[in-house]
């Protein structure tokens, strides 16, 4: 139990410094093999430290080892401390058990690339990053972690260092994350003050309840955990992180970085039960947030953008569940949507790795014909995104929605808004199925259409994508609300629900949802299925992403730009800029006025020279 954490947690830095280290001495695939092994030998490492823990007693099933002191200031000691329990081990299986998936996947998606050690070096760091944000005993390794993250992504995003929207799109990411990791940072100071720990126990011990402070303090992790998981209103960077290659946005979506915000709210709900208008507020924007991103993935075109909304949406009935209080739930929906995530996103990659790296939809309309296992796994994914039953999404998304119930007319209201939301996600999830799986291929598609090998995609490809399909089909078979309660009874010690819907509220909710996911899926069916029904040709509110974007160049470039002349009107040029011309302006004038006694004569110079020393002698006189 002692050796396993560590293991898991060091076994992808060493890596990505072996990957560094070694540089060109070793083959490109070879980096790619040692980054898989490693995150699949840190897998292992999960499944012996969950085995060992589920052999023990539901009260000795939490371990904190602590290797040193990591940080001293003053009265306050940091350890270096990693802290087992049975949350923490979920997010183990669920972190290395994707990733592993998702880096074999890239050893086929990433061959011939020039600077694959670069990417295997940083995929490696990312999982490494986000395993200490999951294992860290404390705050502050959490915080670490936390900002390793958000800097992993930042290399990732722009791998393509060539592209400058790629550049684009990582600096975006990076600034609108370091936002939120400043709102955590002010959080921790406000617990240390008030609390003088860092440690999860210490804190949640003393933190203050109800008030300004307790407010404050769940505020500052709000901030982080919505800029992390791209929801309202710091979302804008996640679409734009598709710039980077498609098993980035598969790490990112599924394994890692979107699903910090959920797990931190999970983590530190007692700091949320003290000032329940943050909990509250936390759902809102999850309901607000899956609406949203349903109508933007609408009308887009880009296949990776469409998946990319769906992850917002999905995260925001994450955010519904923690919000509410329905912990265990949230989690299996992480864990379920991890799954069937990854596999659209990889499906994806092997139409877009087949057709030239092209990402239209439009243009890749048809390819299922060509693609016929491709076809058949993206359809999986989308069934158990739509969450219809018996794929994963059904078991547990819809014991989320029913949690709603519990909180009067607020709760009301967001169970509509997660109604509806089912609603969109048929809808949208179906659109980019039937546009670019069925049908006949679209010229581009035939012309451009390349099979490795005779097969779709590399080995390395398609059977990491089959287990991903594999698991969205039987992976929510874990519990079953209304029948079986594996996770929840697994989460009680150190997550427990404070909203439990009934057996009855389950089962409603589920016959519903199910209902309006099918009538999602009817709706595109008639749309770009069969073609019957026409929509509008332009939808712009949807196609301008609602003007967030607009909003916030607004808000800060074009206010920085503003507040930037207008300085440099008022105060640089005149002040700064003016105080300059005028010493250079007086130093030209006294060198123009002593040229002039630079005429070469040398009577003038020894008529100088005396004038001088007959100044010196009368000085010195006088003086004397």
């Amino acid at each position: 139990m002692a050796a396993a954490p560590w293991i898991c947690l060091l076994l992808p830095l060493a890596s990505a410094v072996a990957i560094t280290a070694a540089g060109t001495a070793i083959p490109r695939r070879v980096a790619g093999y040692i980054s898989t092994v490693t995150t699949m030998g840190a897998f292992a490492a999960a499944v012996v430290a969950f085995v060992d823990m589920a052999g023990k007693s539901a009260s000795h099933r939490s371990d904190a080892t602590t290797s040193w002191t990591w940080l001293s200031a003053g009265p306050y000691h940091f350890g270096l401390t990693l802290l087992t329990d049975q949350l923490s081990i979920v997010m183990m299986l669920i972190v290395t058990g994707v990733s592993s998936l998702i880096i074999a996947y890239s050893i086929g998606y990433m061959d011939g690339e020039d600077e694959e050690r670069r990417f295997f070096a940083y995929m490696s760091v990312f999982v490494f990053s986000m395993l200490l944000l999951v294992q860290g005993g404390n705050l502050l390794l959490l915080l670490a972690g936390w900002g390793m993250v958000g800097l992993s992504s930042y290399l990732l995003i722009g791998y393509y260092q060539e592209r400058e929207s790629a550049i684009q799109a990582a600096k975006k990411a990076f600034v609108m994350n370091a936002f939120g990791d400043a709102t955590m940072a002010l959080a921790l100071f406000l617990l240390i003050q008030h609390t003088g720990k860092l440690d999860y126990a210490g804190v949640f011990a003393a933190s203050p309840h109800g008030g300004a402070v307790a407010n404050l303090i769940a505020l500052g992790l709000l901030g982080g955990a919505l800029a992390k998981s791209a929801q309202i209103p710091l979302h804008t960077w996640l679409p734009d992180a598709m710039e980077g290659p498609t098993p980035v946005s598969a790490l990112i979506h599924a394994a890692t970085m979107v699903t910090a915000g959920v797990y931190l709210i999970a983590r530190c709900h007692p700091l949320f039960e003290n000032a329940y208008v943050i909990a509250d507020l936390a759902a809102g924007l999850g309901a607000a947030t899956l609406l949203m991103a349903g109508l933007i993935a609408l009308v887009q075109t880009d296949i990776k953008r469409v998946i990319a909304y769906s992850t917002m949406s999905q995260i925001g009935y994450m955010f519904v569940g923690a919000g509410l209080g329905t912990y265990p739930n949230a989690m299996f929906h992480l864990m379920t949507h991890a799954f069937f995530k990854a596999l659209l996103f990889l499906a994806a990659g092997i139409a877009i790795h087949a057709v030239v790296g092209e990402q239209d939809i439009r243009k890749l309309a048809g390819v299922g014909k060509l693609m016929p296992f491709t076809k058949w796994v993206f359809l999986v994914g989308s069934l158990a995104l739509v969450g219809i039953f018996p794929f994963a999404g059904f078991f547990s998304k819809d014991a989320i929605i029913s949690a709603a119930l519990d909180r009067g007319w607020y709760g009301d209201v967001i169970y509509v808004a997660c109604l509806a939301g089912a609603f969109l996600t048929g809808v949208y999830a179906f659109r980019l199925f039937f546009i670019v799986f069925t049908g006949e291929p679209s010229a581009f598609a035939r012309e451009h259409f390349h099979a490795h090998h005779g097969q779709e995609g590399p080995i390395s490809m398609r059977w990491t994508v089959g287990v991903l399909g594999a698991l969205s089909v039987v992976g929510g078979l874990i519990q079953f609300a209304p029948v079986w309660h594996l996770l929840s009874t697994w989460l009680a010690p150190v997550a427990a629900p404070i909203a439990e819907p009934t057996n009855t509220q389950e089962w409603i909710t589920s016959g519903l949802a199910i209902l309006i996911g099918l009538a999602g899926i009817g709706v595109a069916w008639a749309i770009y299925g069969a073609k019957r029904v026409r929509v509008p040709r332009s939808l712009t509110l949807f196609e301008k992403k609602f003007y967030w974007d607009e909003l916030y160049d607004l808000l800060w470039y074009r206010t920085s730009d503003l507040v930037a002349r207008g300085l440099y009107a008022l105060v640089e040029a005149p002040l700064i800029g003016g105080s300059i011309t005028a010493v250079t302006g007086v130093v030209g004038l006294g060198s123009r006025e002593l040229s002039v006694a630079q005429n070469g004569l040398v009577r003038s110079y020894a008529l100088a020279l005396a004038g001088g020393l007959a100044v010196l002698a009368v000085v010195f006189l006088a003086v004397r």
